[in-house]
């Protein structure tokens, strides 16, 4: 099987994004916008006004609020809604999914109150077989990926000829995909890195320099794979793309929102005000609590994580995240 058309559900800035990454791989894209008004506005000045106003898309592309018409002829369906989102979003989706059309996901969390990662939340909320499952990670801010500089990402399915489909689907000249099998290595590593890059947005917020940033990732990783291995996944995969990689994109780039809600919170401001100055949703806010409870069931010590939700869920002062650091007892360097 070739994909040849694409929908991708969500219109902002990384489904957008995305969408561009497969129009130039040749497929025929449509991209389901909530609001009529914005899918109409893509499809007849081929731009995203709220989004990535001054990126031209192809003219592959298409955008629809009509969820019917949007799935129509899908080979793939692309999810691009923001995880806490994303059970209750498939709800209108399901009915009309075609027979044979490989779900892939695009979001990076842990379900509140649940723990589920995305698979599985699709997996429940649509009844799709787990071979008819893919997700995409790596190192991808949706601005620089829409600008078409080069990168790279991960497929991964369960189901290697899945992930393979997908990765053909979304070759091209500008992202090259690399397939895996560890659905839940880069799950782990996708949702977790979002809440180790509100570690370092704090440390950067409050004045501290590359030393400390450097080390808040370096530990972050640790915990990162401690986590996933804890989990079930291949200790290889969080130093690839999915793993190490995705985990510096965010944890530096000014592009990342959750770096960004990070510096807000670093530099006293509120998380109320942070993140209404973002203005789009920064996963790690929203996952870190669900990360720290997978971890504690799992029986795993993530004190950068811990320290993370104390600072966002329970307003505490950003210098815990030294604290977590700091104040730990001298041991071997070991994962």
């Amino acid at each position: 099987m070739i994909a040849e058309r694409a929908t991708v559900v969500g219109a902002g800035s990384w489904g957008t994004a995305f969408a561009l990454v497969l129009a130039d791989a040749g497929l025929d894209v449509r991209l389901w916008a909530r609001r009529p008004e914005l899918a109409e506005a893509i499809s007849t000045t081929h731009r995203n006004p709220d989004y990535l106003p001054d990126i031209e898309l192809p003219t592959t592309i298409t955008s629809t609020s009509v969820v019917e018409e949007a799935l129509e002829g899908a080979d793939l369906v692309v999810l691009a809604m923001p995880a806490q989102k994303l059970r209750v979003g498939l709800a209108p989706w399901r009915d009309n999914l075609p027979p044979d059309a490989v779900l892939v996901s695009l979001a990076k969390g842990i379900e509140l109150r649940t723990g589920s990662r995305m698979s599985q939340v699709i997996r429940e909320a649509t009844g799709v077989d787990e071979e008819r499952l893919a997700v995409v990670s790596g190192p991808n801010l949706a601005r620089e990926i829409a600008e078409r500089q080069p990168a790279a990402g991960v497929v991964a399915s369960s189901r290697e000829a899945t992930a393979e489909l997908v990765a053909a689907a979304c070759a091209s000249p500008a992202f090259r995909p690399y397939t895996s099998t560890d659905v839940v290595g880069c799950e782990i590593a996708g949702a977790t890195k979002n809440v180790i890059a509100l570690a370092v947005g704090a440390a950067e917020g409050l004045g501290l320099g590359d030393n400390t940033k450097s080390t808040v990732i370096t530990r972050g990783l640790a915990e990162t794979l401690r986590l996933g291995v804890a989990l079930g996944a291949d200790p290889a995969t969080f130093s690839g793309l999915a793993g190490v990689g995705d985990l510096i994109a965010t944890c530096m780039s000014p592009l990342s929102r959750n770096h960004r809600v990070g510096v807000g919170l670093g530099r006293g401001g509120t998380l109320a005000e942070v993140v209404a100055s973002i203005g789009q949703t920064a996963e790690g806010v929203t996952s870190c609590e669900s990360i720290l409870a997978l971890a504690a069931e799992a029986g795993v010590e993530v004190p950068i994580v811990e320290a993370v939700v104390a600072m966002v869920v329970d307003g505490q002062r950003p210098e815990l995240i030294a604290d977590a650091l700091m104040l730990r007892r001298r041991k071997p360097e070991k994962h």
